[in-house]
């Protein structure tokens, strides 16, 4: 009889739990969690459409003629692919790739593509993952994408170690959307801890990994924000996905099941828990956040990009919207990633900048990611992130208090780190330019 009488009350506490998970769904929207995030320069985004494109060429079955280029074409020369190899070669081991020797732009490119709907072993890659299973340099990542980066290192060290030998001052960059992009990310990580094999130092490597899967834990995930790039386009639901994949496709015949337990889940876990569980998985690396729609409004507006190195607030929560599929199709990602940076050089040509200023800028910017990269790595260690260590020298930064209030938003680190931005920049105008009668703005006339 008692058991009957508290019926009521958990039908109460379930039906409370789930409207306060769908009116924190309805209410939340991507834009929210990069909106006190820097702006992306040009110069730092530039490399973003052109790999995308890049990308693309994997798909290709004869690159000299090709059957899906986008607008403008892939942009790459067929004569400086190194070698290509397919699902036959790979042994499903990991999806299809590329190597490519970019004169035009000094670099050593590893693409990988995506996951192919069609093809059982992706299925396995990316299911291949249980929490805690895989451990990797004091964190944790993806057991599958771990198993096939391998696979992809011990195949082709070889061939990158001589290419970087021959050519000594290019980088070396690996790439890889969706599936790709947790391939290569942990791939990165790989090289990093075997630069011997490779003979090539840290500061010579960079990955862009296009919408990528939750694949490290959050103290690698930070660590290596100097190299590794992730970029999501607005609601793609890939990188918020927390759930373990292989539920999430196992209650693909029973998804109200899957709503409800990621509803009470969602709304009985704390933040603090969320950070200090090591085995919790992240999107890697810095982040860059295309975000081309607000609340409310009709249509696609001209794309933002923002980038931050965040510690909390990385992608914690799935978007209710309907273009969370469509965000993560690469097609989308380079045809808004190429607007979002023909904005950005549209406006650095209206102003004019002498190429000496540009130079100055972008040797700051490169300043201030290093700052940013040091900060998120101290806020790590006041929070208490497991496995998380602070680099024996801060530059300019000093010793943050380790027991000060963990539970701030890292959105304060963020804002504080895009003022500091903005006000660097706008002091770098003010040297340059004057402002007329008419006020438009022109250049200092200097004293002979």
């Amino acid at each position: 009889m008692s058991a009957i009488c508290g019926l009521p009350i958990l039908e109460c506490v379930y039906c409370l739990a789930c409207a306060r998970w769908v009116w924190k769904k309805c209410l939340y929207t991507a834009g929210y969690e990069s909106e006190n995030w820097g702006l992306a320069t040009a110069q730092e985004f530039e490399p973003v459409p052109r790999i995308c494109r890049l990308i693309l060429a994997v798909y290709e079955d004869d690159i000299r003629n090709p059957q899906w280029a986008p607008q403008g074409g892939y942009g790459i020369n067929p004569d400086w692919v190194i070698l290509r190899k397919d699902y036959n070669d790979n042994q499903g081991r990991v999806t299809p790739y590329m190597i490519y020797l970019d004169h035009d732009h000094a670099e050593i490119i590893l693409a990988v593509s995506g996951l192919n709907l069609g093809k059982e072993s992706d299925y396995i890659v990316l299911l291949d993952n249980k929490l805690g299973q895989a451990e990797f340099h004091g964190g944790y990542v993806h057991n599958g994408l771990l198993k096939a980066a391998g696979w992809v290192f011990d195949a082709e060290y070889e061939v990158l170690r001589e290419l970087a030998a021959e050519n000594p001052t290019y980088m070396l960059i690996f790439t890889g959307h969706s599936l790709g992009a947790g391939v290569v990310a942990l791939l990165t990580m790989l090289a990093v801890h075997n630069r011997d094999k490779l003979g090539i130092s840290r500061n010579k490597i960079r990955c862009f990994a296009i919408a990528s899967p939750r694949c490290a834990s959050l103290n690698l995930a930070v660590r290596y924000a100097d190299v590794i790039n992730s970029v999501v386009l607005q609601d793609d639901f890939l990188p918020r996905t927390t759930a373990a994949l292989e539920d999430v496709f196992k209650s693909l015949l029973c998804w109200p099941c899957l709503l409800c337990i990621m509803c009470l889940k969602d709304t009985c876990t704390l933040e603090e828990k969320k950070l200090r569980d090591p085995r919790r998985l992240y999107a890697p690396g810095r982040l860059y956040h295309i975000v081309e729609r607000k609340p409310f409004r009709i249509g696609r507006l001209p794309p933002v990009v923002r980038t931050a190195v965040p510690v909390d607030g990385r992608f914690e929560h799935l978007v209710l919207s309907c273009n969370a599929t469509s965000d993560h199709a690469i097609i989308w990602i380079e045809r808004e990633s190429r607007r979002a940076l023909d904005i950005m050089r549209d406006n650095d040509e209206h102003m004019e900048i002498p190429a000496e200023q540009r130079m100055e800028r972008h040797e700051s910017i490169a300043r201030e990611h290093s700052e940013e990269y040091h900060a998120a790595l101290q806020r790590a260690v006041a929070l208490d992130i497991p496995q998380a260590y602070s680099p024996s020298s801060y530059g300019t930064f000093h010793q943050i208090d380790v027991g000060e209030d963990s539970g701030r938003s890292s959105a304060l680190g963020s804002s504080l780190f895009h003022k500091k931005r903005t006000q660097s920049w706008n002091e770098f105008i003010g040297r340059l330019f004057d402002v007329d009668d008419a006020g438009h703005m022109v250049f200092k006339k200097t004293s002979p």
